[in-house]
């Protein structure tokens, strides 16, 4: 949790200063009172201030909104996992809708949410790894990559010669990344810019 310090010649004015420093509301932070100073004159109050935000709780929220907005009727489910892992899981009767073609609806609703979850968190080694899915859409598309990884880690193995994936989101090339990372012969890497960033799977020789 980030935690700042802050100064006021009253409460009030610490708390208000707390909450524009960290971008929160008040009920949103909590506050130790470190340090009162009074002399005949002045007060002067030192506090630290803790952000305790539930970032998931807040995504889940912004996914319930995003739903209504599309005017589908859906329950969410949020599951935190280990390793800041969180996922929200759609049940709903208009699943086509809400995947969307090779799941780019899907993919898009993901972005924003995780967007929300991980946008006021500065360090990334704090931020959470947010998947939405939707009627097993994203557990199917797990053993599809999961399937991709090992025949193609198994070709590169044998031929020596790498291979590049077809471009992927962070999301699934962390899958990639994490079902190959125990593998002996072979490794992988991410290369190329923005939409265009794909693995590469690499024979470990050439390492």
């Amino acid at each position: 949790m980030k935690s700042i310090i802050v100064e006021g010649k009253t409460l009030e004015e610490a708390y208000e200063k707390a909450e524009k420093e960290l971008k929160a509301t008040k009920d949103q932070i909590t506050f130790n009172v470190l340090e009162e100073k009074k002399t005949l004159l002045k007060k002067n109050y030192t506090l630290e201030a803790t952000l305790n935000v539930d970032y998931p709780l807040k995504g889940l929220e912004y996914l319930k909104t995003i739903l209504e907005q599309l005017n589908v009727n859906a329950m969410v489910e949020m599951r935190k996992k280990a390793n800041k892992d969180v996922q929200y899981v759609i049940t709903s009767e208009e699943n086509p809708i809400l995947i969307g073609r090779g799941g780019k609806t899907l993919e898009a609703i993901q972005m924003l949410v995780r967007i929300i979850v991980n946008g006021d968190i500065e360090e990334a080694e704090e931020q959470y790894h947010v998947s939405v899915d939707c009627g097993g859409y994203k557990k199917q598309r797990i053993r599809q990559l999961e399937v991709l990884a090992t025949k193609t880690a198994k070709e590169v193995a044998e031929s020596k010669v790498e291979v590049h994936l077809e471009p992927m989101n962070s999301y699934e090339r962390r899958i990639i990344h994490t079902k190959l990372s125990e593998w002996r012969d072979v490794y992988t890497e991410s290369e190329g810019e923005g939409k265009a960033r794909h693995i590469v799977i690499k024979p470990k020789g050439d390492k």
